[in-house]
């Protein structure tokens, strides 16, 4: 595989230098031997004071887990990386600011039965586990994942896939949950199978960070499925270069050569990668591993993630540096996912200067204003009244 050989592999550090190849890249070990006591924690990195106090909390709020191949890509010695930062607990998801929310994109009131989110008219969220393999620290259904909050969250299939059913306006299916491809071959075949005897869904999501957190997931059974009801479309969630290991480019051109197209979302997160240069490096990998980036996500208001947030208006900087000086597949658009359930929203920089009944005034990627006419001026020549026009024409 061509791509995957700019990308380095992930060396095995301590405790796991040792283990056999074939159960390090099997996707059930790497289940079996996540990282999710702080004693195990605290066995293979030294915690600061805010991040132990942060793991005694996260069984109330956000339960820990890592598996050993992403805490792989953590530098031990450094307690702002990148790696760390979004998936080691801090104390500070203890404090709840008085803008955050439990359910900050309003999908509760928007579900009209169990497990299903219907908040624009012709396309649903359905929401079949709530297991990741790993759990992001700003997690927008903190509340539902991992049910370290009591939220009592049990999907059922048949209800979600009846309602899809009885709705012939849904033409577009998101599974999400948790992550769907925790799930065995068996359940999601189930799932892709019976979306396609519904004649009114066209298209079909899948919403993962699997091949980030458990790229040895993506193995040939599960591809397979992908070939049998494609197209699937998938979209990862891939935040900073770190992250674009030689592993996770083998498992997008799996997903690839299976004729899965793969979007990424991103999210915009304080000391990750609200930084131009860290953007760019992002999406050039990603597009050499066959990932579009898609969106950039403002950071979700929920309950606990103030210490990740940034100013939104440091995203539009970043999509301004972007502009013009990269190629356009790899300018994702930078979104907020309304409060209150307001959907997503497209925050761009400002190229427009002014609209007048002539012409709209612009500015490119160099500040240079342009303008382009709304209506013809003066007189229109007719080209083809002039007989050297006309007659190659006619010949």
């Amino acid at each position: 595989m061509q791509s995957s050989h700019s990308f380095n592999e992930t060396p095995r550090n301590s405790p796991w230098a040792e283990v056999a190849p074939e159960d390090w890249n099997n996707w059930k070990w790497q289940l079996k031997n996540r990282i999710t006591k702080l004693e195990q924690l605290e066995s293979l990195i030294e915690l600061t004071s805010e991040e132990r106090k942060g793991c005694l909390f996260a069984d109330k709020k956000l339960a820990l887990a890592i598996t050993p191949y992403f805490f792989n890509l953590i530098n031990r010695k450094d307690t702002l990386d990148p790696i760390r930062l979004q998936v080691v607990p801090k104390v500070q998801e203890t404090t709840t600011a008085p803008e955050e929310l439990l359910d900050p994109v309003g999908e509760d009131d928007t579900s009209p039965v169990e497990g299903i989110v219907h908040r624009y008219p012709d396309r649903v969220l359905f929401l079949v586990t709530d297991r990741c393999a790993s759990y992001c620290r700003y997690c927008t259904r903190s509340r539902l994942v991992s049910n370290a909050q009591d939220y009592n969250f049990h999907p059922k299939f048949d209800i979600g896939l009846e309602y899809i059913r009885n709705n012939p306006q849904i033409r577009d299916v998101l599974l999400s949950g948790g992550d769907p491809l925790l799930m065995s071959n068996n359940k999601i075949e189930y799932l892709l199978s019976e979306l396609r005897k519904i004649k009114h869904v066209q298209f079909i999501r899948i919403g993962s960070r699997i091949p980030v957190f458990l790229p040895q997931r993506i193995d040939e059974g599960l591809c397979e499925i992908f070939k049998k009801h494609g197209p699937v479309w998938m979209s990862i969630h891939v935040n900073h270069p770190n992250e674009c290991t030689r592993e996770l480019a083998e498992a997008c051109e799996k997903l690839a050569f299976s004729g899965v197209p793969i979007g990424n979302q991103s999210v915009l997160l304080k000391g990750i990668n609200n930084n131009a240069d860290i953007m760019r490096s992002l999406i050039h990998k990603l597009l050499m591993m066959r990932v579009r980036p898609y969106y950039l996500y403002q950071c979700d208001l929920i309950t606990g993630s103030a210490h990740l947030r940034t100013d939104p208006r440091e995203g539009i900087k970043i999509i301004e540096s972007l502009r013009g000086h990269t190629t356009g597949y790899a300018i994702p658009q930078f979104v907020i996912d309304a409060p209150g359930g307001g959907g997503k929203i497209p925050i761009n920089p400002n190229y427009i200067q002014s609209v007048t009944e002539d012409a709209i005034i612009m500015k490119n990627y160099e500040g240079k204003t342009y303008s382009y006419p709304l209506k013809p001026t003066g007189i229109v020549k007719n080209n083809l009244s002039n007989p050297e026009l006309i007659q190659p024409m006619l010949t």
